[in-house]
């Protein structure tokens, strides 16, 4: 072979001219475009005419010589290229030839910005956090809605479970996991619906990520919320999590879970007798419970406000209607142990708001007691007759 001829490839499409060695057996061919191919000599063949296939690449092939710039000693594929760069081999996801578009604003993104840490935030402290929902003009009370939030104030990650008991059990409403210094959205609720977060349970796990941290307790606190807040304007106040005025309730404070002291005022009063005297109220009250079991099988409860309180000055209709449920929950957890005793609560026709609520208390935190409408003769349509189950 000589510099000058032409050839052709055996094995593959494509041939040119000779124009030099790079070593023994080596032999360099130039294409058409300029680029020069070092190949085997057994792999070439010298031709007298024109006739050879000079097809630029085929981007469909898989085995196939690169271009290379004159005057450069080696070559490489384009997938072993797209490999040492790119790190993948998929013919389909590999860079574009030089004869195609490629843009690499097409890539994927796959950089995500570290969560910024702040000085002096090493302890835990998570909230939970309500808010008005947003355009809730001409909705009727019962139907405006709040928006729950949850919130790291640390810089610790935070994974959380969020639940609600129902009943003697519980129900998880929200997984998630919270960034250092984040709020996230939990979830939005009637305040038609609030009874249901009347009992609730926050767990949550902290750790840090690609670094070393200081190990924190896993905590699982248990919340009663106050429901008359959500109908006092003034107990919504301004934070620095948000724009608008929130009410916040404490979950974690400097490490330590909140914990909510909720007392009975019967249970404190008697807690303050001696001895002797609580065992005379407690044969005291065994005594009337006899009685009262023997004078009817029946017991009316009266749940019309007036019957509640004496003063009503200062009440709206929200106070009210907790006023009411909280007299409706003490009667059941009093008596939820007696199966087989029957109550009649008495609410009154109105608009059926407590009706509704007392029904939905039954089905969702009193599942095992059964309810109908109790007699017509004696009540009309305003009293709901509850068996103990």
């Amino acid at each position: 072979m000589e510099i000058g001829q032409k050839v052709r490839f055996l094995n593959e499409v494509g041939g040119g001219r000779i124009s030099g060695f790079q070593s023994k057996g080596i032999v360099l061919v130039e294409d058409e475009d300029g680029f020069e191919i070092p190949m085997l000599e057994s792999e070439v063949v010298v031709i007298d005419t024109d006739d050879y296939n000079m097809a630029k690449v085929n981007t469909g092939a898989t085995n196939r010589p690169s271009k290379q710039l004159a005057g450069t000693k080696t070559a490489k594929t384009p997938d072993a290229e797209a490999v040492a760069q790119y790190g993948f081999q998929d013919e389909e996801k590999r860079p574009l030839g030089d004869d195609e578009d490629y843009d690499p604003a097409d890539r994927p993104i796959t950089f995500k910005v570290k969560p910024q840490e702040r000085p002096n935030a090493n302890l835990i402290n998570l909230y939970l956090a309500f808010i008005d929902s947003d355009d809730q003009k001409g909705l009727e009370e019962n139907d405006k809605r709040f928006e729950a939030y949850l919130i790291n104030d640390c810089n610790y990650y935070l994974t959380i479970q969020y639940l609600s008991a129902e009943g003697a059990s519980w129900k998880v409403r929200q997984q998630l996991t919270l960034e250092p210094n984040t709020k996230q959205y939990v979830e939005s609720i009637k305040r038609s619906e609030l009874q249901e977060l009347e009992h609730l349970c926050v767990q949550c796990m902290a750790y840090k990520q690609d670094k070393p941290f200081q190990l924190k307790p896993i905590q699982s606190v248990q919340l009663r919320l106050d429901q008359v807040k959500f109908y006092k304007a003034n107990c919504f106040q301004a934070s620095p999590f948000f724009r608008q005025p929130a009410l916040l309730v404490d979950v974690v404070r400097d490490d330590k879970a909140v914990r909510q002291v909720f007392v009975n005022a019967e249970e404190l009063q008697e807690a303050l007798l001696t001895p002797k005297q609580r065992g005379e109220v407690t044969a005291a009250r065994v005594s009337q419970e006899k009685l009262q079991k023997k004078q009817t099988d029946v017991l009316e409860v009266d749940l019309h406000i007036e019957q509640l309180l004496d003063n009503l000055t200062g009440l709206s209709a929200g106070d009210i209607l907790l006023r009411q449920m909280k007299e409706f929950h003490k009667v059941m957890d009093e008596h939820i142990k007696h199966a087989g005793q029957k109550i009649v609560f008495i609410h009154g026709k109105g608009d059926g708001v407590l009706r509704k609520n007392i029904l939905q208390d039954l089905k969702y935190r009193y599942k095992k007691c059964t309810w109908q409408d109790a007699s017509f003769q004696e009540y009309g349509y305003g009293a709901t007759l509850v068996k103990i189950g």
